[in-house]
């Protein structure tokens, strides 16, 4: 097990100066230029219809095309696997147009051809996108690994992912069995991405007790705790690489959903207006520049990621403030109070505290309640007096609830508290069978 000892997360400066030694060798203008070309295409073989008389499938892809891709670096990873699979089904000869499938005249038999080769180059593309993920996903994975216990705690930790990952799988081939499409199953895939993010998040806000027990029991160290909690935020580290490198993958995420349109379009208009040959030849230029750079920038990426710290040490990273902790002063005679609104039972309300305490010996007094909804109130930790403590309780019951510092009975001295509080909602593995007809439900 390697040691934490001294280190911290990565923020978001320390990053920002990590990425300024990888710059990304900007994507050729023939991304762009073909992307317009492909869409403008799209556009003309819409005009002679109305937008009402236009196939549903038809106006919701113009509007996902027009739209701007997703934010986040592993969605838009997702996107672009989910573009490469429809548009793989678009080139199999039983998604052709009736009369190409038929290859009557020798341009249909030409343009047969090429097809075939557009599909093998998107189905190598799909293997490179799948390979990253991967990789990635087990490299974040085999890092954090090094940093727990190497006995049965690691162990556990394994197989507990890897029983996750057999559950998540059952809900994707549960989908599919049930005749659920490619949207479908990617928007499941990415729900299934946004449960793992969620679980980390809830358990590196654990605080007290409750990440004593799973900092001692379950083997994992504090500073990765940290890690999970903030390294997803909104404008912590991560939103440093979508800054840097977002753009580029953006770029190739609306040029791959342009390939898209453009084929449902052709084949949507092609007993009316077959493909011509100019057009032919941009598809095959785009086709042939999407599969080269989104593989040039994934080696890329794939190469600064595999080298970018987790962890560096306090100094380097500016050192921390006060750990999340508050501070107040509770005046003589006064009290303080923190409220928090639990909205599921089996949540977990944990706690610590401490008198900052000078040459005086000093305590305070702490209960822990709730209220219902009809004002009465429920005494779940007995009124004490401390100079610190930690604690957690697992809720029985929804609601309001009250954490109560108490000095009243203090005639002249006021006290420094220190605290940190936290709801940790429970964290339920989804039951497979039921998530996925849900799911296809919905859908």
């Amino acid at each position: 097990m390697a040691s934490t000892n001294g280190l911290v997360p990565i923020t978001r400066a320390f990053l920002s100066s990590y990425y300024d030694n990888y710059p990304f060798p900007p994507l050729s203008p023939d991304v762009s230029r073909l992307t317009d070309h492909l869409y403008n295409i799209s556009k003309l073989l819409h005009q002679p219809q109305s937008s009402s008389s236009l196939p549903q499938g038809e106006r919701l892809l113009m509007q996902e095309a027009e739209s701007e891709p997703p934010h986040k670096m592993d969605e838009n990873m997702w996107k672009n696997r989910e573009q490469i699979e429809e548009i793989m089904l678009l080139l199999q000869t039983s998604h052709w147009p009736k009369s190409l499938q038929q290859q009557s005249t020798p341009q249909d038999v030409e343009l047969a051809r090429l097809l075939s080769q557009l599909r093998d180059k998107f189905e190598g593309a799909l293997k490179v996108v799948e390979s990253f993920q991967a990789k990635n996903s087990n490299n974040i994975f085999n890092i954090v690994m090094t940093y727990m216990p190497q006995d049965f705690r690691g162990t556990l930790i394994r197989q507990q992912r890897e029983r996750s990952e057999r559950n998540k799988q059952a809900e994707v081939d549960a989908l599919v069995n049930s005749g659920g499409s490619i949207r479908d199953r990617y928007a499941l895939l990415w729900k299934q991405q946004m449960d793992r993010r969620r679980t980390l998040s809830q358990l590196g806000s654990a605080t007290g007790v409750y990440k004593t027990l799973v900092k001692y029991l379950v083997g994992v160290p504090q500073v990765l705790l940290d890690f999970i909690r903030q390294i997803n935020d909104d404008h912590g580290p991560m939103e440093e690489q979508r800054q840097r490198y977002g753009p580029p993958l953006y770029a190739l995420t609306k040029m791959v959903l342009t390939i898209r349109l453009f084929l449902s379009s052709s084949w949507w208009r092609f007993e009316d207006i077959k493909m011509q040959k100019d057009q032919i030849s941009v598809l095959e230029e785009a086709v042939q520049v999407y599969v080269s750079e989104l593989e040039r920038f994934l080696n890329f990426i794939g190469e600064v990621f595999a080298n970018s710290p987790f962890f560096v040490t306090a100094e380097e990273a500016g050192a921390f403030k006060n750990n999340g902790y508050s501070e107040t002063t509770v005046a003589a005679g006064k009290t303080h109070e923190v409220s928090l609104n639990v909205e599921m039972v089996n949540s977990y309300i944990a706690w610590d505290f401490s008198i900052l305490q000078g040459k005086i010996s000093t305590d305070i007094g702490f209960c822990v309640e709730h209220i219902d909804t009809c004002g009465n109130k429920t005494l779940i930790l007995p009124y004490r007096r401390y100079e610190s403590d930690q604690g957690n309780f697992c809720t029985v019951m929804a609601g309001h609830y009250r954490l109560l510092w108490d000095n009243s009975y203090s005639t002249f001295f006021k006290k420094a508290l220190r605290y940190k509080v936290d709801c940790i909602p429970p964290v339920v593995e989804p039951e497979p069978s039921s998530t996925a007809t849900a799911t296809a439900e919905a859908e």
